[in-house]
């Protein structure tokens, strides 16, 4: 079976269980099986041999998981786009990617209304599945193509790994579905008959309703950025009492700082804690590796774990040959789990993808060492800035920061006076309340920096904030931090 058939044979075997809780709102297998088939005939009849993407437009309602389904059964990719992008790039996203139409709530409650055989074409194999839209260096938006086949080998190397219960497992929902972490908790739930139980922008605005879902929700597996975990620890009550079936956390998108997994170890004893690695470009995520007291003994900065099977991860240095162990490089992945490239940019495809040893592969720009079998990431090649002469990456000063015991996590933002940059500002979660003045405390931690580091790399303003402001797709929002600063 095809990840299609396997998703429809829970409509038919067990058409009463909750496929998607979101609010108040519950779609059972039987509903995303019916609803998903008739919006697929639909699209077939209306759309003919187009075969262009649908752009699905919402937030976290059960009816985008129908126009999901239903534009990839009727052989077309779907392009999610969430209400939280403006209006303007909105606008710009549905032209670059050539898109048929766009559905809403209600144009997709209305369509899938009336019972259908499902289309006789399906996507299959090397068929675009979605295209998800990053952002591009020029600020225009760019369309990351993932075929089925991407996402079935990124899903059967989740599912071999986690080993999921099947069904029974119920997955949180933090990212929205147009950020490619939902990817990992939206198929995974699917594939295995699970719920999928979505935390929408009202819980995150009211942390009493958020905890309040979490006592109600039945967790199993929680997906989400570091930075959404660490906020909800802000909380005392956020412990295996308020999530007692929870088995594992699974954390992409972001560094997971060592803190931040001490801290769940303590807080769920009795669920795993996985850091796991990859750009969109990749499908989700292509290295894993589980966080445990031994290995959080063992490194600082964590590591982001070893490759999936079936695919390799390289360190190459500026030539494209590879380095030495230990040394730094950018970091190149090369699989089946490799896109085939950015829609309609031939330019930027033959810029990042390339062949290597026979299979697809993509510079990531990132830099990266490779240590005893594992891959430590170390932030973006093109997050430089240069201070009063000296380059300085930014990825590498915050994986400093976040080694020192008293912080928990780190974003550093360049201080421009006068039209340059002028200085270096940190912005701190500590692991534990501070002792003594700001003044005190910042001078330690200055002096404590500067046994890891040259002079001109430590910043010269320090903020401590409880948690990071974030994104809607969960990571910390840089440009609202830098605004705290003034």
């Amino acid at each position: 079976m095809d990840l299609l058939d396997r998703i429809d044979h829970w409509g038919r075997v067990t058409p009463d269980q909750p496929a998607h809780v979101s609010g108040s709102r519950v779609l059972t297998y039987g509903e995303l099986l019916a609803r998903s088939d008739a919006l697929a005939a639909w699209l077939a009849r209306e759309l003919g041999a187009s075969r262009a993407p649908v752009a699905v437009h919402g937030h976290k309602e059960p009816e985008m998981l129908i126009a999901f389904l239903g534009a990839v059964k009727s052989g077309r990719p779907y392009v999610p786009i969430d209400v939280s992008i403006p209006a303007q790039r909105v606008e710009r996203i549905v032209q670059t990617a050539g898109a048929a139409l766009t559905l809403t709530q209600a144009v997709i409650t209305e369509i899938s209304a009336t019972p259908s055989a499902a289309a006789p074409r399906r996507v299959a194999g090397d068929d675009p599945f979605y295209i998800l839209f990053t952002s591009g260096s020029t600020g225009e938006p760019k369309g990351v193509v993932i075929t089925l086949a991407n996402l079935e080998h990124f899903l059967a190397w989740m599912l071999a790994e986690q080993q999921f219960a099947v069904p029974g497992e119920t997955f949180l929902n933090q990212a929205p579905f147009s950020f490619d972490l939902s990817v990992m908790d939206l198929y995974a739930s699917l594939a295995t008959g699970g719920t999928l139980f979505s935390i929408t922008k009202d819980h995150v605005a009211n942390l009493k309703s958020l905890y309040e879902a979490f006592r109600v929700s039945g967790l199993t597996t929680w997906v989400s950025t570091p930075s959404f975990a660490q906020m909800c620890m802000i909380e005392r009550g956020f412990t295996a009492a308020m999530l007692p079936k929870l088995r594992r956390f699974l954390f992409c998108g972001e560094t997971l700082a060592p803190e931040t997994a001490a801290q769940l170890l303590e807080r769920f004893p009795q669920a795993a804690v996985w850091n796991t690695y990859g750009p969109t470009e990749t499908t989700v995520a292509t290295t894993s590796i589980r966080i445990t007291r031994e290995v959080l003994e063992q490194w600082s900065p964590l590591p982001v774990g070893a490759a999936m099977p079936g695919t390799r991860v390289v360190i190459l240095g500026e030539n494209g040959e590879p380095v030495s162990e230990g040394e730094r490089g950018e970091i190149v992945i090369a699989g089946p789990n490799v896109s085939p490239g950015y829609l309609g940019r031939d330019d930027l495809t033959a810029k990042a993808f390339f062949t290597l040893g026979g299979a697809r592969a993509y510079r990531t720009g990132d830099w990266g060492r490779a240590r005893a079998g594992q891959i430590f990431f170390e932030g973006r090649r093109d997050s430089q800035v240069k201070v009063n002469g000296y380059r300085i990456e930014l990825g590498d000063l915050e994986a400093n920061l976040r080694a020192l015991p008293e912080v928990a996590d780190a974003v550093v933002l360049p201080v421009e006076k006068h039209g340059r940059i002028d200085a270096l500002a940190a912005v701190l979660v500590l692991a534990a309340e501070k002792t003594g003045s700001d003044f005190a405390f910042t001078a330690q931690l200055k002096a404590r920096l500067g046994e890891r580091l040259p002079a001109y790399m430590v910043p010269r303003k320090f903020l401590y904030v409880d948690a990071f402001p974030m994104t809607a797709n969960g990571k910390a929002d840089r440009r609202k931090l830098a605004e705290l600063l003034g």
